[in-house]
């Protein structure tokens, strides 16, 4: 039944991340042998001290001897350990850069589809149509604010001088005493005490 409804998902893992994988898995097994040959190297510099105390010279010699091969293999495997690493490095950088080129690849698709929409003449005639709009909505603007021509201002300004040369009538002095400045006071009723307040209620 869970079979019925399940898809089969497919997987995220690419091959460059499973060598990545099987590179660092490489890589640490060569660390855990590389720390087991140093502990090998200190037990093997030990032993060959304690067989010169013993005046075991030839045997400590040997014991030396296979402590150099040791160490020589121990700069082997730090040289591999080191082209794992660079390895490693190199193909998830590599990874990075297939995601930019991937981005771009798309953004350019992009760009393409756009620019066939919309060409350098169907720009240049909108910009050219928003101009002729902008200009015309200037023009209303203008005629509704009520913008004056020179004519105009000259008429308006000539009947101003006309208005200020006639003689302006003012309106009679009054011949009756002005009213006093001071309001007639007027009692204030006086407040009702508490106790009728309280009765009240």
């Amino acid at each position: 039944m869970g079979n019925l409804f399940s898809r089969k998902k497919q997987s995220r893992v690419t091959e460059q991340d499973k060598a990545i994988l099987q590179l660092k898995q490489q890589r640490d097994k060569l660390r855990q042998y590389q720390k087991r040959v140093i502990q090998q190297l200190e037990r093997e510099r030990a032993v060959a001290r304690q067989l010169l105390r013993d005046g075991k010279k030839e045997r400590a010699r040997l014991l030396l001897k296979k402590k150099r091969y040791r160490e020589q293999l121990l700069d082997k495997m730090e040289n591999q350990i080191s082209s794992l690493e660079t390895m490693v490095h190199s193909l998830e950088f590599t990874q990075i850069e297939m995601k930019v080129m991937e981005g771009l690849q798309f953004g350019n698709e992009c760009l393409r589809k756009m620019h066939q929409v919309m060409s350098v003449e169907e720009v240049e005639r909108i910009l050219d149509e928003t101009q002729e709009a902008v200009e015309y909505q200037r023009q209303i603007d203008e005629m509704l604010a009520g913008s004056l021509t020179q004519e105009d201002e000259d008429a308006i300004l000539a009947e101003l001088d006309a208005i200020t040369q006639e003689e302006i009538e003012l309106p009679d002095v009054p011949a009756e005493p002005l009213p006093d400045q001071h309001p007639e006071k007027v009692p204030v009723k006086a407040k009702p005490r508490q106790a009728e307040l309280v009765a009240a209620s």
